[in-house]
Parts: structure tokens; sequence; C-alpha cells
């Protein structure tokens, strides 16, 4: 199973044009905790090159590696320093695929660009996306690819969330 697990912006933006996510921050938090149960059912990663980034500079500023338990492909062009469990992929997702999937459940994690890529493959099975009550105007977004999906579930996290579960239709 391949599924892209993410939060959005109302407007379907990931992040804003720069790549920041810290608008996330601005909201109430979620009152249920998805992301533990969904991580605990992940056996592989598949991380876009900007989300990779961004965890290099929020360990650069003390923080830790947060996927020391699983296996990661970041699909990139740039030599990046890298982490034990991390390969560096500057090829195609349907490439590394085979070796991910060997893992077991493969979560698409930092760029609607790579889900996308895993869609156009016909790699991608599932879109969870927790919707945040906020809009950005302009960004990253969720998807840059027409596609259909079948809407599995919704469900409201508090105030400020909604979780959307799809299947690629």
């Amino acid at each position: 199973m391949v599924t892209f697990f993410t939060a959005t912006s109302l407007d379907g933006f990931l992040a804003t044009p720069d790549d920041d996510v810290s608008w996330l921050d601005l909201l109430p938090s979620p009152t249920e905790d998805t992301y533990s149960p969904f991580l605990a059912n992940i056996d592989a990663i598949a991380m876009g090159r900007s989300t990779y980034e961004f965890l290099l500079r929020h360990e650069a500023r003390g923080g830790d590696w947060p996927y020391t338990d699983h296996p990661v492909w970041v699909f990139t062009h740039r030599a990046f320093p890298s982490h034990a469990g991390v390969t560096l992929v500057a090829g195609d997702v349907a490439t590394a695929y085979s070796e991910m999937a060997s893992h077991g459940n493969v979560w698409v994690v930092g760029g609607g660009e790579l889900a996308g890529q895993f869609l156009d493959v016909g790699l991608l099975d599932e879109l969870v996306v927790t919707v945040a009550s906020r809009t950005l105007g302009a960004g990253k977004p969720l998807l840059p690819r027409e596609a259909t999906f079948e809407l599995v579930s919704a469900r409201l996290l508090g105030k400020g969330f909604a979780e959307l579960r799809y299947r690629v239709a």
C-alpha cells in the first residue's frame, strides 16, 4: 500500500511558495493524533527533497531525525548529508519502488509533486489529507495533477482540522 499522508490548507496548499509549513503552528492542535497510528503501520518512506531539507534544518537547530525506525528514500538530484537508512535517489519513483515496497507499506511524505509521480505510474493507492481551517492564497499545491479519487471517510479533528481519506479511483 502506498499512501500520501499530508496536511493541506483549505485552499489546497501544502506549504507557502518558499516551502514554509509553520502556518500549521498557528492553528489549534487537532483533538486526535492520527499521525502516530498511521506511522505505526508504515514500513518505508518516500520523501521529497524539500521535506528532507526542512528536516535537516530542524535537526541542525537541535531537533532529532524523526525516522530512525524506517528506511527512507529521498528523491533528489542534489547531494546531501545522509543518515543511516537514508538512500538518495536521482531516478524515477518506479525504479526505486520495488525496493521500497519490499519493506511493506510506503508513506509518500512531503511533496505533492512526488505524490503525483507515484500517481502517474499507477503506484499511489490512497490519499489521507488533514485539511486545515486556514487559507494561504498561494504555495506548493497538494497534488499538481488532474486525478479522480473516491472519498472513503471524513472525520472532524477539532475546530482546526478535518481528515479526509481517499482511494485512487
